[in-house]
């Protein structure tokens, strides 16, 4: 897995500098591309077996991977299927499943199909997992990975 590890949580120019450079790699010190991320999904999906999978890895989307869903007949169908299809070509990694399919994207709750695209967005459009947040309460502003690659975030 190229780039594995995500960058330090710190303070917002931290976080800049790391996602703009993420590590250097190689002659030259040219950027590493980092193809995969790992998440930690809010819920977590519950199998027939009745065993939860939580961690998992997402990959960068190819041009591939976004014209295929077209001519699926599902999706031809129903245009939101678009997203179920999507999802199941970019999850390499689900707990202890061997393989992640369209039929377990449509099992998994509402919340993490939401948290899987918002990822698959960031990932993909913006090309990091990290997150502007304030404290409600202290109003005190900070960055989160919001990949939950850690215990206790998701």
């Amino acid at each position: 897995m190229l780039g594995a590890e995500e960058p330090g949580i710190g303070d917002a120019d931290e976080i800049t500098s790391a996602t703009a450079d993420l590590s250097r790699a190689g002659s030259g010190g040219a950027p590493a591309l980092r193809t995969e991320f790992a998440f930690q999904l809010p819920r977590g999906y519950l199998d027939d077996d009745g065993v939860l999978h939580r961690s998992g890895v997402m990959r960068l989307a190819t041009a591939r991977d976004e014209l295929l869903p077209l001519y699926d007949a599902r999706v031809q169908e129903n245009p939101a299927f678009t997203t179920v299809v999507l999802l199941s070509r970019v999850i390499t990694e689900l707990g202890t499943l061997s393989s992640v399919s369209a039929s377990v994207v449509e099992r998994m709750f509402a919340s993490d199909v939401a948290f899987l695209q918002d990822l698959y967005r960031r990932i993909n459009a913006e090309g990091h997992t990290h997150a502007a947040v304030v404290c409600p309460s202290c109003q005190h502003h900070f960055v989160v990975d919001i990949s939950g690659g850690r215990l206790g975030e998701s």
